[in-house]
């Protein structure tokens, strides 16, 4: 059975397609898991982990109004994130992600769990609003996996939509 990442990864290989990524709260993991398919340098340019609000503005162009606004943690500076990774790594697709991992930072409006996942294309964009429940011991890791897990499915989404 393939996994998340060797689907896709077939997928933009079959379309011609390159990606990048931004993220935040998964600290990589989306990047790994694209980058543990072998050929993936056909198609995978790069990403940026974009832990800080300066990060997010300097490199991938957020803006500061944005995360005034809204916060780091809101579907406007994930959808910024992936118009910015784009842009930077010059793909057809891009995939970002931003959350609170835990199992501390959650707040009553903003709890842990709470993740958005962006995907920009040029001629599509969408957005993911996801509120990860989990055990206190393990919540990081899992809740890091589930939105590497959840941006992967909709980059799969995204790719099977396009085919002819």
């Amino acid at each position: 059975m393939s996994t998340s990442e060797e689907i896709v990864g077939r997928l933009l290989t079959e379309q011609g397609l390159t990606i990048a990524t931004a993220e935040s709260c998964t600290g990589g993991l989306i990047a790994h898991r694209l980058t543990n398919v072998p050929g993936s340098s056909a198609y995978f340019m790069g990403g940026v982990v974009a832990y800080a609000n300066e990060v997010k503005e300097q490199v991938l162009g957020v803006s500061g109004e944005t995360l005034a606004a809204h916060g780091a943690i809101s579907e406007e500076t994930v959808r910024e994130m992936a118009r910015g990774a784009r842009r930077l790594f010059d793909t057809d697709v891009a995939i970002s992600a931003a959350g609170i991992a835990g199992p501390s930072g959650g707040t009553p409006q903003k709890p842990v769990g709470l993740v958005y996942v962006a995907l920009a294309a040029q001629d599509f964009e969408r957005c993911e609003r996801h509120l990860w429940q989990g055990d206190r011991l393990t919540v990081r890791l899992e809740n890091k996996r589930r939105t590497a897990e959840a941006a992967l499915e909709m980059l799969h989404q995204y790719l099977e939509a396009r085919r002819p």
